[in-house]
């Protein structure tokens, strides 16, 4: 929504520990969502855990930064902790929202198969309202209504091939230094023919802040195929699960919470036994209200994507999570709360 906003590797920033120990931080943003209860840090070398602070298992934290270009722990923000910023190990949690949906990895080639065999891929829907509360100055936050599409629907963060870190195949130098929020506009325009941009434009809202441009340039340029390709590919996987009984929980339940065992139930009863075992589910706090919101879906499909491919058949391919992310979370109404 993110899980819109962006998971930006930065410039190498250097700092200095309250050891006085100089280390290099790699800036990123987006959220953190801890799967466990893990140690939360000072300092990575030391273990120094003033307080004895540990992450909450479904909690999504603040993300500011890698402790390198292939991070093996991130920095997040804790709230209430002396000091906030804290190091938790990456295997901890997952990373929502953003730029980026998956860890940082290694850089891979464009058509590596992953370990299956064949192309895997994450799908990944917002609930826009909750993803609103937490950006409301967002273009599309701010034109959001109650009778819009977005009120009702998923809508399309991204479809991201993968293994983690396959990101930025072939891509300029100049459009990767684009690839943040602030300068989305100044990436290359997508190219699409008018009935999918129309419907894009609507199934994705980030559109109007230039979301459509950073995924093609982190993500699509990872997927074979042509811009067209991508989004009608991404298009028609929103369409098949916002046809389904999958938004009935959401939009029965408008402002309660779901656990995530009903959303992986509503998967299993649309698309067949076993497909709610590859979503996951990933929550936003809203910290003017203190409350839990459900930011994300996230699906995951193994085999070549296309017009001739049911994503009942992409979920049943791929590899089950035992992990199902946030256990519970509200369905949030449209309107900032």
């Amino acid at each position: 929504m993110r899980m819109r906003t962006g998971l930006v590797f930065g410039f190498a920033l250097v700092a200095v520990s309250l050891t006085g120990v100089a280390r290099a931080e790699v800036k990123m943003s987006g959220s953190f969502v801890a799967d466990d209860a893990c140690s939360a840090t000072q300092a990575i070398k030391s273990g120094e855990n003033p307080g004895n602070i540990s992450t909450d298992a479904g909690q999504s934290y603040e993300l500011l930064a890698g402790n390198k270009d292939t991070p093996t722990h991130y920095l997040i923000r804790v709230p209430g902790a002396d000091p906030e910023r804290r190091w938790v190990k990456i295997g901890c949690g997952h990373v929502s929202g953003g730029s980026a949906s998956t860890m940082p990895a290694a850089p891979t080639d464009q058509d590596r198969p992953a370990a299956s065999g064949k192309p895997e891929y994450v799908l990944a829907m917002s609930w826009q309202p909750a993803f609103c509360e937490t950006k409301p100055g967002k273009t599309e936050c701010k034109a959001q209504t109650a009778a819009g599409f977005d009120a009702t629907h998923f809508t399309l963060h991204g479809l991201w091939p993968q293994p983690n870190g396959n990101f930025y195949c072939q891509v300029a130098t100049a459009d990767k230094a684009n690839d943040n929020p602030a300068h989305w506009r100044d990436l290359p325009a997508v190219e699409l023919d008018p009935n999918t941009r129309s419907e894009l434009d609507q199934v994705m809202p980030g559109t109007a802040s230039g979301l459509e441009r950073h995924e093609w340039i982190k993500h699509g340029t990872c997927y074979g195929k042509s811009q067209q390709e991508y989004f009608s590919d991404a298009l028609n996987l929103m369409r098949a699960v916002n046809a389904s009984p999958v938004r009935d929980p959401f939009t029965q339940n408008t402002g309660r919470d779901l656990t995530s065992d009903q959303i992986r139930g509503a998967f299993d009863s649309a698309f067949g036994a076993g497909a709610g075992e590859r979503v996951r589910v990933s929550c936003l706090n809203d910290r003017s209200s203190g409350r839990r919101l459900i930011g994300e879906l996230t699906l995951g499909l193994t085999g070549p994507i296309g017009p001739n491919r049911s994503l009942s058949e992409l979920l049943a391919a791929s590899v089950p999570t035992n992990n199902a992310g946030c256990p519970r979370g509200l369905v949030d109404p449209v309107g900032f709360q």
